[in-house]
């Protein structure tokens, strides 16, 4: 891996006419920074994948850069650990899934022909279930959309279609913007409630074709879950050019369903076909580590209330290679997060008389896998949660460039945006929402902030807005989305991207005098009246939990 990352410290310090004097980096901010970096974000951490030795080696880091920082360690036992049961499973070349048709068994191959959202004992089909299509799999009330009505699916296997109706008209399925419905997760937690016993979605095509590299380089991962999740229903992606075996004696071709799809024109049907499946897996239990310290209160009345500031630290270790490179390092994606709390401890341990409120620092495992660390936590809190006043999470920062705005991800739902709007005008910083070329319904869901937000604790993640100092707003744009085309969870998140120092110091500055005015105020955050957060809050306060 190139290492040009002591180079773009270099540039920014040499270029003092580039940056705004005020957010020009202190030494002592560029060398910890820097320090943070090269470690969390280098080849021998292996990508700090949850569960192997980069993530372990990266939650040993951490928890000593926490005793260096001097916070109290709160962890199991008097440490800084608080660790996270896990169950580890990978699905091997000798699992057997077979399509029966009325005069045959059509036999498909794991990885080139379909994929597994879960693996385990759990999917396990002995036995030929009937197969159903469902459309898009959506049943949507507010838009008289049900792919359902028609069609029993109880004990069956539903097969559906990647995305959502096609519509032009915002008000329709939000237009050519994607909605909640459309997600894999949504249509499987739809398959389940509507009895189905499993899942099949075909994925979406682009210019008459469909990735399938890509795809099968995203479930080349370990599937990991928390020790005692619930277990889940068979849930596959099958190849496109496989699918069409699905609809064999039915009276369409998979042709015939991406016809509909066009015209819009799509209807649910039983299919003629069974599926049985037999899964074999390598499979582990093991323990992964959250890391937790704090600073204690200095008010005698707010000091057992807690504001958490989190980060996730880990990424997807080691993968499949990409031009020779087999270590997705996620140096953007969360090593600067992390290092930015450790910032943000460091600076408000500096501070002659510590906040009003308890401040918890939380470094967690397993956001890649599906928030696992921070759900655990919230299972287990380690303060009460009806304590808990707000989670400030931060995945990612800011590094392209100083910026002249803010997104705060949630602000809609809580009091969490007055403190946004105080902080921002502070900075003299401009609010604004996600744009456009990268909306997402379920943003909010996408990060640990979420598990927080369903345990009824306020929560928001904050963001530089697409307004930049020495680019245009469109450049800013076409800065993110080259990035998430080309480099997000892909080997080339490393120590050889550029880094705008002075970008960062910006964010870091902010979240500390965010977190600030919230651990200060008397007051706390409130979830907003019909917030779908607020029943939890309200249970988690009369459990005293």
């Amino acid at each position: 891996m190139k290492n040009k990352f002591i180079i773009s410290i270099i540039v920014c310090l040499l270029s003092g006419n580039i940056f705004p004097q005020s957010y020009i980096p202190n030494e002592e901010f560029l060398n910890t920074i820097h320090r943070h970096l090269r470690f969390l974000g280098s080849d021998l951490f292996e990508g700090r994948g949850t569960g192997d030795t980069g993530g372990y080696l990266a939650a040993k880091y951490l928890a000593l850069e926490f005793s260096k920082l001097r916070l109290k360690p709160i962890g199991e036992n008097n440490t800084y650990y608080q660790h996270v049961p896990m169950h580890g499973s990978m699905p091997l070349k000798e699992s057997k899934l077979k399509i029966h048709t009325r005069d045959s068994i059509v036999n498909l191959n794991i990885t080139d022909d379909y994929l597994l959202f879960n693996s385990g004992e759990h999917t396990l089909i002995p036995l030929p279930v009937d197969l159903v299509f469902v459309g898009y799999g959506i049943v949507a009330p507010e838009f008289d959309y049900n792919d359902y009505q028609n069609v029993d699916v109880e004990g069956k296997i539903v097969v559906m279609l990647d995305g959502e109706p096609n519509s032009d008209d915002d008000t329709y399925f939000s237009g050519n913007n994607p909605t909640l419905y459309s997600y894999p997760e949504s249509k499987q937690r739809l398959a389940i409630a509507q009895g189905a016993t499993g899942s099949i979605i075909i994925p979406a095509l682009s210019s008459g074709h469909t990735d399938w590299a890509k795809y099968k380089n995203m479930f080349s991962f370990e599937d990991i879950k928390l020790s005692y999740s619930a277990s889940k229903n068979l849930a596959l992606m099958i190849n496109p050019q496989k699918a069409d075996v699905l609809f064999k004696d039915s009276g369409y071709h998979l042709e015939d369903i991406y016809k509909m799809r066009e015209t819009n024109n799509i209807k649910s049907f039983e299919l003629n076909t069974k599926l049985s499946f037999d899964g074999v897996y390598r499979q582990r239990d093991f323990l992964a580590s959250n890391i937790v310290g704090m600073i204690e209160g200095s008010d005698p009345e707010l000091k057992d209330s807690y504001l958490i500031i989190s980060a996730h630290y880990d990424h997807l270790g080691l993968g499949p290679a990409v031009e020779g490179d087999s270590i997705y390092n996620g140096v953007f994606d969360n090593a600067i997060g992390v290092a930015a709390i450790l910032e943000l401890a460091r600076e408000i341990n500096k501070l002659e008389t510590p906040p009003a409120r308890s401040v918890i620092f939380i470094a967690f495992t397993g956001e890649e896998e599906g928030l696992l660390g921070s759900t655990y936590y919230t299972d287990y809190p380690i303060v009460p949660l009806y304590k808990t006043v707000a989670n400030i999470n931060v995945d990612g920062v800011a590094v392209f460039d100083t910026f002249k705005s803010v997104i705060g991800i949630g602000r809609e739902y809580s009091t969490l945006s007055g403190y946004l709007e105080k902080t921002a005008d502070e900075f003299n910083l401009s609010i604004v929402d996600i744009p456009p070329q990268f909306y997402n319904t379920e943003t909010f869901n996408r990060s640990d902030q979420i598990a927080f937000a369903f345990a009824g604790v306020p929560a928001m993640l904050v963001l530089d807005g697409p307004d930049y100092v020495h680019m245009s707003r469109a450049e800013g744009i076409q800065k993110q989305i080259e990035y998430n085309s080309k480099i997000y969870h892909t080997p080339f998140d490393d120590l050889s991207l550029p880094v705008n120092f002075s970008a960062v110091y910006e964010h870091v500055q902010f979240l500390y005098s965010l977190c600030l005015n919230i651990a200060n105020d008397k007051g706390q955050p409130e979830w907003y009246r019909g917030s779908p957060y607020s029943a939890a809050r309200l249970r988690s306060i009369a459990e005293k939990r």
